[in-house]
């Protein structure tokens, strides 16, 4: 088998794409070159960063130049990987449910439409397998298994990649997160005013960036990874770092369990580039560049949804409201989403402040409440794109069922405020620019710090 060595420990660039699925290496950073041409990440290759080796350096002021933050792949996720890409299905059973449990997910599954879903009961329901229970049922629902003649086996692997490279350990990037936007998209793909257009694979495509859009996710953000000189941002050249990470990610995966592999060529490498744009649209400092683009369409009256690619450009307006959708959820929900993401980012504080690095905003528990980054990510983030969102579905039931959510939420949170805040609580958390121009991810929450609510 021949393949080409990079000077990276561990980094193979397959010339034949026949070879790529041969290999499963247990050190080093691993990427594969397929026919597309499209580099595709091994799942698992994104390690769980080990803060100890940041210990030797920060005091030195060389973060990561001598030391790099490393990755190593865990045996257990090694091992994992290596019989599911021998096509061996674990024998312990996926779902260890009794009957009562199956049942009562049965059921919510066939509500999975309505916005009031609760994600949180159904993985419970499901012993923790919301998203491979959640995907298979949409697939079936939507005729995509039919339809594209995928078997459900190796689509059910795919599956179990997607959600075993979710980090359970982090409090909000995990695959609970992704099961939650993914429904979340399902309810946008149903709207009168796009779900008529919508082919197939439009929807496939939909679902797919949806559960897969923050796969292998550390639970810290670009600029975190960015002034740890982490091998990521050297190779994406400290550019939609981690959503890059995720694509590629995703493409490694899809490729290994050949889930694709029946179809023709030229549409395997449409799907791989679709899915690109559309998870590489969530980076939330491309924010006003969508949202301007958007308003600017509805101003014109010009969207023609019969057009592949303006109905693209909405699949990736969709996927940025599913993304951010949290604060329009009811308030329980909405609650809870709040606090995992605000204790994700007090967490990558407490990280950086025990290694004398500059907290990034937002990180900081002794100075960023929950309420004040709640109301600045509603404010400057949130509101504008789901009062656009509104406009181009008509102000349907479900855009005005949201934003009542969104406004009650904000209340809510701004009623939590110290009493010497809530007479500026508009810009809570200190400012729409701070609030939407730092670290890209965490990434929605804010635009500063990313993936979140």
């Amino acid at each position: 088998m021949s393949c080409l060595m990079v000077e990276r420990c561990g980094e193979i660039l397959f010339e034949n794409p026949d070879q790529n699925v041969k290999c499963v290496c247990m050190l080093g950073d691993v990427r594969l070159k397929g026919q597309t041409g499209v580099p595709a990440e091994r799942r698992g290759s994104y390690p769980f960063i080990d803060f100890r080796l940041l210990n030797n350096t920060t005091h030195s002021g060389e973060i990561g130049t001598k030391k790099k933050v490393k990755r190593l792949l865990s045996f257990q996720r090694y091992f994992h990987a290596s019989r599911l890409l021998r096509g061996i299905i674990p024998q312990a059973p996926l779902h260890l449910l009794d009957e009562d449990y199956l049942g009562q997910a049965r059921h919510m599954l066939s509500k999975v439409g309505m916005w009031d879903f609760d994600i949180f009961l159904f993985d419970r329901l499901t012993n923790g397998n919301s998203l491979v229970t959640l995907l298979c049922h949409l697939f079936n629902t939507h005729g995509l298994i039919h339809h594209f003649k995928l078997d459900m086996v190796t689509l059910h692997r795919f599956l179990v990649m997607v959600q075993e490279d979710y980090h359970s350990q982090n409090p909000y990037h995990n695959a609970v997160h992704a099961a939650d936007v993914t429904q979340a998209m399902h309810c946008y793909l149903k709207e009168p005013k796009l779900a008529s257009f919508l082919t197939p694979l439009d929807i496939m495509l939909g679902l797919l960036a949806a559960a897969a859009h923050d796969v292998d996710h550390p639970g810290v953000n670009q600029p975190f990874l960015i002034k740890t000189n982490h091998h990521l941002a050297n190779l994406y050249q400290n550019m939609s770092v981690l959503e890059n990470h995720h694509w590629r990610s995703t493409i490694g995966m899809l490729r290994e369990s050949r889930l694709l592999a029946h179809l023709p060529k030229e549409m395997t490498q449409d799907i791989e580039q679709q899915l690109g744009s559309l998870i590489l649209a969530t980076d939330i400092n491309r924010q006003n560049e969508f949202l301007t683009r958007l308003k600017t369409h509805l101003h014109n009256k010009d969207l023609r949804l019969e057009d592949v690619h303006d109905r693209h450009f909405m699949l990736q307006i969709a996927l940025k409201c599913a993304d951010i959708c949290n604060p329009c959820r009811i308030w329980e929900m909405s609650k809870q989403w709040s606090e995992r993401v605000c204790e994700e980012f007090y967490r990558q504080g407490d990280l950086e402040q025990k290694f004398e690095l500059e907290i990034s905003p937002l990180c900081n528990q002794q100075k960023d409440s929950i309420p004040s980054i709640q109301i600045g990510f509603m404010t400057y983030i949130v509101e504008p794109l789901f009062r656009e969102w509104a406009r181009f579905t008509g102000n349907s039931a479900l855009s005005e069922n949201m934003l009542r959510h969104l406004s009650h939420n904000k209340a809510q949170w701004k009623s939590l405020l110290p009493k010497q805040q809530r007479s500026s609580s508009g810009g809570g958390g200190g400012g729409g620019e701070d609030q939407a121009g730092h670290g890209p991810e965490n990434e929605e929450q804010t635009g500063t710090i990313g993936d979140a609510p």
